[in-house]
């Protein structure tokens, strides 16, 4: 039921004082996400329930809201103001949920750099060398003709940089004359002709002006990862990326949602595996493109709240070899930034020691459900100064549904029943009474 619109001040319902049911809590979400907000709590304590009652009391509202659905359990959220979306194949989707795809043009380097996992010294400089091939392909494909290339002339066969064989120079000039764009991390290029693209690199080089033949011993360097990369683009947890080009990109409903009067868009990844690290990745592109657009400035007259469930799946990772390590941070960054561009995070988790403490002291409200493990307990401590250990020694004994209300606006910890959503998460475990029955 709407709001009534006379309302001066916008208000969330999202609980009552414990045992006095007709003491009701409400937060201003100036004062809920204004400083981010964090939700914490083991297994069974109400986290998820909490979650689903805040975006209940947000969306009475025009409020924008995204949410990143780690296992698919809010996916009763549907009707008007709500659009569902989701990537993969969830074993159960929710009504009229729109399948998307993420294309590998919304990939930075070193999203491609923590999927392939190149090692040693000879596969990570073919890698990049071959991601800038491509990218000098792609921009000669588009400027064929032209006065430059004319002059300095290569060799482009069915989208792959020729050095088998021909004059460095020409390839040379043509990497600095357009080194802004080749350089830069973000600038597409064609995937799928990674692999041919990295044997095309293994050359002998005798430091001579011309490229000599094929250095079969590099290719052997480097047949595991062409391998791995021939297994990224046929894995079915990466199907959403590199085999969906029939369905809408992930950044398009962004868009549309934005510019349309739903409130809610819930982003589905149950149906996106851990293989590859997917799922981090995915995740981390998603963060990182909420992050430009609000870098240019779309959320100013439309601030927004990303609600990200089970976060500790996703945030403070670093995946890669020794020598090739991509920090997945984009969460991180936007915790530090999103706040004066309009764009706030809202983490659910369970296991607050697995968030980096950058991410959890820009935190400024906390709900907290019982926390029994002695380092999660630490964390809040930690993040949260107005607490001390007397003050959180109570939150093992919480009780379902209850939560301590912490932060800057609540310099004193406030306790309090969260009510229960009337859109129930599908978080609850096996009915063995139900199915196990003779």
């Amino acid at each position: 039921m709407e709001k009534k619109e006379t309302e001066s001040q916008i208000s969330l319902d999202i609980g009552f004082i414990d045992s006095v049911s007709d003491s009701i809590v409400s937060v201003k979400p100036e004062k809920l996400f204004g400083r981010h907000c964090a939700i914490l709590g083991s297994t069974g304590g109400g986290k998820s329930w909490t979650t689903a009652r805040i975006i209940e009391e947000c969306i009475k509202y025009k409020a924008k809201i995204v949410l990143i659905d780690a296992t698919g359990e809010y996916r009763d959220f549907c009707g008007q103001y709500i659009e569902n979306c989701h990537l993969g194949s969830p074993v159960k989707t929710a009504t009229g949920s729109r399948e998307c795809s993420l294309p590998p043009m919304s990939f930075v380097e070193s999203d491609f750099i923590a999927l392939f996992e190149p090692s040693g010294k000879i596969q990570g400089p073919k890698l990049k060398s071959a991601i800038e091939s491509l990218r000098l392909a792609k921009i000669y494909a588009e400027c064929s003709g032209n006065e430059f290339f004319s002059k300095h002339p290569i060799t482009v066969d069915n989208g792959i940089v020729i050095k088998e064989g021909k004059d460095k120079l020409p390839i040379q000039r043509a990497l600095a004359k357009y080194a802004e764009i080749i350089q830069d991390p973000s600038a597409p290029f064609n995937v799928k002709l990674l692999p041919r693209q990295i044997v095309a690199e293994c050359v002998s080089d005798y430091g001579e002006q011309k490229w000599k033949g094929r250095n079969e011993q590099e290719i052997g360097w480097c047949t595991a990862l062409i391998a791995r990369i021939n297994s990224v683009f046929k894995s079915s947890v990466l199907k959403c990326v590199f085999a969906a080009d029939d369905k809408p990109s992930i950044t398009q409903s962004f868009d549309s949602f934005l510019s349309s009067e739903a409130r809610l868009l819930r982003i589905c990844m149950s149906g996106v595996g851990y293989e590859f690290k997917a799922r981090e990745i995915i995740a981390n592109t998603i963060g990182r493109y909420l992050l430009s657009k609000a870098r240019n400035g779309e959320f100013h007259e439309k601030p927004t709240i990303v609600i990200v469930d089970e976060a500790h799946n996703f945030l403070g990772r670093h995946i890669g070899s020794e020598d090739y390590i991509a920090k997945l941070d984009a969460f991180e960054i936007l915790a530090k930034e999103g706040r004066k561009y309009g764009l706030n995070i809202c983490l659910a988790t369970q296991r607050p020691r697995d968030i980096t403490e950058g991410v959890l002291s820009q935190i400024g409200t906390m709900i907290v459900h019982r926390l029994t493990n002695d380092k999660d307990r630490e964390v809040v401590e930690r993040a949260c100064g107005e607490i001390d250990k007397a003050a959180s020694a109570f939150l093992p004994n919480l009780r379902p549904g209850q939560a301590a209300v912490i932060g800057v606006d609540f310099p004193i910890p406030l306790t309090i029943q969260i009510e229960k959503p009337s859109t129930r998460p599908k978080s609850d475990g096996p009915a063995y009474q139900k199915h196990w029955k003779l």
